[in-house]
Formats: structure tokens, C-alpha cells, sequence
């Protein structure tokens, strides 16, 4: 493995080295995404949340605290998606967010963002494992012992994917989202005609509270991670920039177009999944499955089972779609140094970061035993617990992004953009907002908060490995090299 020369230069308190002429040799992808496998790579990341987790904010705030919650996210995602297209057809690198927080803010800003970032990603798969796992114990009657086993299978299958290739990996991730849309799309008609209006709000009201918010309007705040679910993930698309055969007429479309099928499914899913059975006060808190549940009260439980296995599709396009999306966010921050380089290798025949994918999983799954040992009988909060964890490094890296979006169109104005947001400034500020207060409320809620600040700590030790050492192995990738040429230019007009 051909490592950084030892020739260094100091830019802005960092140190960066003159890689060998081999250096990207070893790390070099391949071309083949086009706006379809972008789309089904962004629905896909996501379409787990309209299988499981996102009814939890229900048992938090009820139908219509999460209701409200649900309007305010999508208001913050549209925000967010309008700017992450702009910026990733200015900014067309694999680094993604870390890539529009190294132009905006410097080195330490796209350190910030990119292990942020990580954090959601990793921590995501961990999450949809463990939903993935609970639908295949409900399945096969499996004792709650056996889930690490679950875990561990589902990772080597998944990750053995990603590295047999690119394009094999976005052949199936079309598959298998179009898969999992066509079987919510069976669930909705299934369940319209076992909806009752009626069942969205029998959770019982706290004292003095009513019916329509019976946690009251500070449970709206505890909604907010669970809304969350519904669209995380999505923005991961701008990682696939050096893999995109046409990136600045295939990414806008690919994440508008993802963004408005989520938006659909979403809405979709928290009415028919909730106005069903025993409504709001069974599938608000009562199961980890809802739309296995669903699916067993409106066509029975034999064909429940069988249609229960195919749901499993939806989880598994998001567990193999964000696997995608840590492979290449540790990629890009290795290849640039801000992880440790040897991360960054790809496979000499398949080109795809099977080092880093390897590096992710193993951490995710460490992330799933920890948790298992800590609470092994499953508590009721577990899954709960990490979904929040993921939340905690998603807000941060969508704040910084949104706060890069604002300093490039302030900054940079001639940077050429073959897109623009609609939205402008105004959407990226609305989007910083709500992503700032749902950072601060995930601390606010004591059924999780031991797990966001055990991720806090592991953020804070990523900042610490930086200061004292990260920040000495730079290189020049091509993030760096755009970064940096953008302030001369700067530099050069003042």
C-alpha cells in the first residue's frame, strides 16, 4: 500500500502531505449510476422508516403530536434536499458533506460534518439490523438470544454485496426498492377498508391534555426523531457523485424525486398504519413491527406471514443502500486523511471501498452488542434508543450543511452551480433551524437520552482523535484540492 510522502505543508492549522504517484491509483471507483439507481438509492436508504421505527413518535405524542412533527420535518427536508442539489452539482466529489463543509468552513468544518455523517450512517445500519432482525424473529418464532446471530448474517450477506460491485449493487437496489414500494402499495389497499378515523386518537390523554395531543404540545419535541425516520438517510445521494455517470443533470433529479415519493409514502403510512385495529394505543408503542402487524390484521395472519417476508425487502434496501453510504463517506475521508489512509483502499478488480465498507460494519454491529449486553432483555426502549443515536449525528451534519449552503452562496457566488435551490437561503435557514432545536430536544427526553449522550461521547473522541492527530495526515484529494484552490482565489481577489 503506497502511503502519503513525508513532504508536508501548513494550510489553516493543518498539515498536508504529497501523496506517491500510486496513491489514487489504489482508490479509484467506478462510473455507472444514473438518475433512476440515484433515485432508488435515496428512496431506498429510507423506505425502512415506513416499515418500522417511525411509529414510536406516536406512543410519544400521540397521532397528532406526531402529525405536527411529521410537517415540520418534511418542511425541514425540503430545505434540506433543494440545498444538498446545489451543492452537490457545484461540489461534484464523493466527500459529499463532508466535501460542501471543507469548501465553506475549512478543514475543522469538513471534519465536523463528514464524521457526523458517519456517525448517522453507521448507526443507522445498526438500527435497521436490529428492525430487520425483529421482522425476521416474528417470522420464524426465533428467541430474542438468537438476534446477534440475525445481525451478524445480515451484515456479511449486505457488505459482501456492496463489494461485489457497483453495478450489481445498483441493479439491486432497484430491484428491491421497487419491491418495497409495490408492497406498501398492497398494505395501502389492504387497509382501506379496515380504517377507522376513530382509532388515530384512542391513546388515552394525560390529565388535563385532550385526545387530538393527549402527551401534550411538549411531546411534539419527542416526536421529532421518530418523524425523522421517515426521511433519514435521503440526503446520502451527493456520496454517489464520483460514481454518477451525468452528476449535474441526474442528482437534482434524483433527490427531488426521491424526497417526493418519501413524502407520499410517508403520509400514506402514518394514517392507514394507525387508523387500523387497535389504532394509535397498540401501534404507537406496542410493536417494533407495524406494518408486519398491519399487514396480519388486514389479510390474515398465514398470508400475513408470507407477505411479512417480503416486507422484509423494505428493510433490507435501506440496510444495503446506507452500507453504500458509509462505505463511501469513510472512503472520501480517508482518502483524504482525515481517517486513517489505509481505510480508503479499494479493491483492485471490483473498485469499490471494500476496506472501509468492512471497517463500518464491524463497527455497527460492535454498536448493536454493546446495546444488547447492556439492556439483554430488550428493555422496550431499544430500538428507540438507537434510533435516536442516529438522529443525534444526522441533525448535526444537516446543520452544518445547511450553514455551508449559506457561507458557498455567500462566499462563493461565482462557483459554477448547474443547478440552484428554488429555496435559496431562506429554505437552508428554515432547514438549520428545526434540524438546531431537534439536536437539542433529543437530549431533553430521559427514555433515550443514556444513548445520545454515549454518542455524544464517541463524537467529542472523533474530535479529539483530530486535534491531536487527524489533522497532522492530510492529503490532496480531490475535495482538498477544490477547498483549497477556491481560497486562493479569494485570497487573490482581496
Amino acid at each position: 500500500m503506497a502511503e502519503p510522502k513525508n513532504t508536508m505543508k501548513i494550510a489553516g492549522g493543518v498539515e498536508y502531505q504529497v501523496a506517491e504517484e500510486n496513491y489514487f491509483e489504489k482508490r479509484h471507483l467506478k462510473k455507472y449510476a444514473g438518475v433512476w439507481s440515484l433515485w432508488a438509492l435515496g428512496v431506498g436508504a429510507v423506505i425502512s422508516g415506513d416499515f418500522s421505527g417511525w411509529n414510536l413518535g406516536v406512543g410519544q405524542a400521540g397521532f397528532g403530536g406526531f402529525l405536527i412533527a411529521l410537517i415540520l420535518i418534511t418542511v425541514m427536508y425540503i430545505g434540506l434536499c433543494f440545498s444538498i442539489a446545489e451543492m452537490s452539482t457545484a461540489l461534484p466529489h464523493t466527500g459529499g458533506a463532508y466535501s460542501f463543509g471543507r469548501t465553506a468552513m475549512g478543514p475543522w468544518g469538513g471534519y465536523i460534518t463528514g464524521l457526523a455523517e458517519n456517525m448517522e450512517y453507521v448507526i443507522t445500519t445498526a438500527v435497521v439490523c436490529y428492525f430487520t432482525a425483529a421482522y425476521l424473529q416474528n417470522i420464524f418464532s426465533t428467541a430474542d438470544i438468537f438476534q446477534p446471530l440475525w445481525w451478524l448474517g445480515l451484515y456479511v450477506i449486505f457488505v459482501g454485496l456492496n463489494i461485489f460491485g457497483v453495478e450489481e449493487s445498483f441493479k439491486f437496489i432497484v430491484f428491491i426498492t421497487v419491491l418495497a414500494l409495490l408492497i406498501l402499495l398492497a398494505f395501502y389497499l389492504s387497509a382501506l377498508s379496515h380504517f377507522s378515523w376513530e382509532a388515530l386518537w384512542n391513546i388515552e390523554p394525560d390529565a388535563g391534555q385532550n385526545r387530538w395531543l393527549p402527551k401534550g404540545w411538549g411531546s411534539v419535541g419527542a416526536a421529532l426523531p421518530f418523524a425523522i425516520w421517515l426521511y433519514l438517510a435521503i440526503e446520502q445521494l451527493p456520496l454517489a457523485a464520483e460514481e454518477s455517470r451525468n452528476i449535474t443533470r441526474d442528482m437534482p433529479r434524483g433527490l427531488i424525486w426521491g424526497l417526493a415519493t418519501l413524502m407520499v409514502t410517508g403520509l400514506l403510512i402514518t394514517f392507514l398504519n394507525i387508523g387500523i385495529g387497535q389504532g394509535a394505543a397498540f401501534f404507537g408503542s406496542e410493536t417494533e413491527e407495524p406494518l408486519l402487524d398491519g399487514l396480519k390484521l388486514t389479510v390474515g395472519l398465514s398470508s400475513a406471514k408470507v407477505l411479512g417476508l417480503v416486507a422484509v425487502a423494505g428493510l433490507v434496501a435501506s440496510f444495503h443502500a446506507i452500507i453504500y453510504a458509509f462505505g463511501r463517506n469513510i472512503y472520501s475521508l480517508s482518502r483524504a486523511g482525515y481517517f486513517p489512509h489505509w481505510l480508503s483502499i479499494t479493491h483492485s478488480q471490483r473498485k469499490t471501498p471494500h476496506v472501509a465498507l468492512i471497517a463500518g460494519s464491524v463497527l455497527g454491529y460492535l454498536v448493536l452488542l454493546g446495546l444488547f449486553f447492556i439492556d439483554p432483555n430488550s428493555s422496550g426502549t431499544f430500538g428507540g434508543v438507537i434510533l435516536n443515536m442516529a438522529v443525534f449525528g444526522a441533525v448535526i451534519a444537516y446543520v452544518m450543511q445547511m450553514v455551508s449552503f449559506i457561507i458557498l452562496r455567500i462566499r462563493y457566488p461565482d462557483i459554477e452551480r448547474p443547478y440552484r435551490s428554488p429555496l435559496g437561503n431562506t429554505g437552508a435557514g428554515i432547514a438549520l433551524v428545526i434540524a438546531a432545536i431537534t439536536l437539542l430536544l433529543l437530549f431533553q427526553n430521559p427514555d433515550f437520552r443514556s444513548g445520545v449522550t454515549g454518542v455524544a461521547i464517541w463524537f467529542l473522541c472523533g474530535l479529539l482523535y483530530f486535534g491531536l492527530y487527524g489533522r497532522k495526515t492530510l492529503v490532496y484529494s480531490p475535495e482538498e484540492q477544490f477547498a483549497i484552490s477556491q481560497a486562493e482565489k479569494i485570497a487573490d481577489l482581496k
